[in-house]
């Protein structure tokens, strides 16, 4: 090698120790030449020190692999073994649960006897008057109806107290406070006397179970003020024995009072032909009294008519009696007919007006009678429309037609009775009138005998 190319190498030597490990600048070549060596000696050191690691590092990793082996090796052969054992569990297991089944015997199907009353009890329970005041009974019991798991001993005397419980509070009468809605859907906490599992009232009304929100509500309709006044009396009795009027069904019947129309509207119903019905009944009422008003005047004073000796014109039998007065020299026969035209003259006024309620008593039936027709008209129209599949549309509608009916025959039989009676006093009336001519024109009679004899 040269001179110059060995300067070359050198700088380049000094250059790479100059960058790797700064040090003072060399003063001359014999200073460079001494960190080339530094500097080489110091690289082979730190290589050396690498090597040694790597080898250690290869002789973990060696370790490591052993272990590695001998551990895939245990494995394998406690795989195996445990094969062995899962083969032989498994030829045993079809003769354990025959075991079980044979041990068990009839307590599987007195499990499945306690899952079904669980279930029967939650339903039952969800919809009780008890767990307003109880609420959560329901949680345990459709997990125990919902287990396929052996119950527990605490299960059964759970689902025994849940049993239990029931039937007593369902003899008890019990005030607690629960969540209501009333009529306006408003949500409130309010008293509740609850009566077993049958009825709950709150603020003298009677209250119903929404079973769909599980939540206690107003009736839309109460029932007849007479019940709610006993409701009253018993939420506000603290001891004792009171009357409650109780709904044996648990609020079926109750809940039924608002699809129940009101007299109102069963008068609605009769539409038109119901009203002329209605209208013409209470002309008639109004006629009727008017004439018991007067017959009771007009006999009043034929009564008094009676007891006088002079005749007043101001009544029926006083006018009879005035003929006889006026007639007094007259022959039997001309008195006879004087007194029967005087008669004759009175009874149109006694009976006047009997007739129209005897009217009245006999169209108001027909009326009913062409309501029901023209209201079945309309519900044969509605079957050729709609078809007969749903029977609440038929009923509703012959419901509504029979109304007039009803109507018509309440009008009718009282007016048949108001007739029968106003006939009776005038014809009561007119007779006394008959009784007295027939009195005058026997004394006239004998009067007029005892004269010819004494001529």
């Amino acid at each position: 090698m040269s001179w110059s190319m060995r300067t070359v190498v050198l700088a380049v030597a000094a250059l790479v120790v100059a960058a790797a490990a700064p040090a003072q600048e060399p003063m001359n070549l014999q200073q460079l030449l001494e960190q080339v060596r530094q500097g080489a000696k110091a690289e082979r050191a730190e290589n050396a020190k690498r090597e040694q690691e790597f080898r250690a590092a290869k002789d973990r990793q060696q370790e490591l692999l052993a272990a590695a082996k001998s551990a895939q090796a245990s494995a394998e052969a406690k795989s195996k073994e445990l094969e062995v054992q899962f083969e032989a569990r498994e030829a045993e297991l079809p003769e354990l649960q025959e075991s079980l089944r044979l041990r068990l015997g009839t307590l599987g199907e007195l499990f499945g006897v306690v899952r079904q009353v669980a279930g029967d009890t939650g339903g039952f329970v969800r919809e009780s008057l008890i767990s307003q005041q109880l609420p959560g009974r329901e949680a345990f019991l459709d997990k125990l109806a919902e287990s396929t798991e052996l119950p527990s001993l605490e299960d059964l005397e759970q689902l025994w107290f849940v049993l239990q419980q029931e039937m007593t509070e369902s003899g008890r009468t019990v005030r607690f406070t629960a969540p209501v809605v009333d009529r306006e859907g408003v949500r409130a906490e309010r008293e509740v006397v609850r009566v077993g599992v049958f009825n709950a009232v709150s603020d003298g009304e009677y209250l119903v179970l929404d079973r769909d929100t599980a939540t206690l509500k107003e009736l839309g309709r109460q029932p007849a003020p007479r019940h709610l006044a006993a409701v009253a009396k018993f939420e506000e009795a603290t001891s004792g024995l009171q009357p409650f009027p109780l709904d044996p069904s648990s609020g079926t019947i109750l809940s039924m009072l608002v699809e129940n129309p009101t007299l109102e509207e069963r008068i609605q119903q009769g539409g038109l032909v119901g009203y002329i019905i209605i209208g013409l009944g209470i002309v008639g009422f109004l006629f009727a009294l008017y004439r018991f008003i007067y017959l009771g005047v007009v006999g009043a004073k034929i009564k008094s008519q009676r007891k006088k000796e002079e005749h007043d014109q101001g009544n029926a039998l006083g006018r009879v009696l005035s003929v006889y007065d006026e007639n007094k020299n007259a022959d039997v026969e001309t008195l006879e007919l004087k007194l029967d035209e005087a008669i004759l003259k009175e009874t149109p006024a006694l009976e006047r007006g009997n007739a129209l309620v005897r009217v009245l008593s006999v169209v108001a039936p027909l009326l009913g009678l062409l309501g029901t027709v023209t209201g079945m008209i309309n519900v044969f129209q509605q079957i050729q429309l709609y078809g007969t599949g749903d029977p609440k549309l038929m009923a509703g509608g012959i419901s509504m037609a029979l109304v007039t009916t009803v109507l018509g025959l309440i009008m009718a039989i009282p007016l048949v009775l108001l007739h029968s009676v106003l006939a009776g006093r005038t014809k009561a009336l007119v007779q006394i009138l008959e009784e007295q001519s027939a009195g005058i024109i026997a004394r006239h009679a004998e009067q007029g005998g005892a004269s010819a004899a004494s001529h």
